[in-house]
């Protein structure tokens, strides 16, 4: 596990990649305020 390995946070910061261990800044901030992802219209 480390740099190759895509499913690893080290691994997705190496690929430039994002995913459930490593969220988009914008994801980051909207589940720490609790609020939805995606605004329900």
């Amino acid at each position: 596990m480390g740099k190759g390995d895509k499913k690893t946070r080290r691994g997705k910061i190496f690929m430039g990649t994002y995913g459930v261990r490593r969220p988009k800044p914008g994801k980051l901030n909207n589940l720490k305020k609790g609020k939805p992802a995606t605004p329900k219209g």
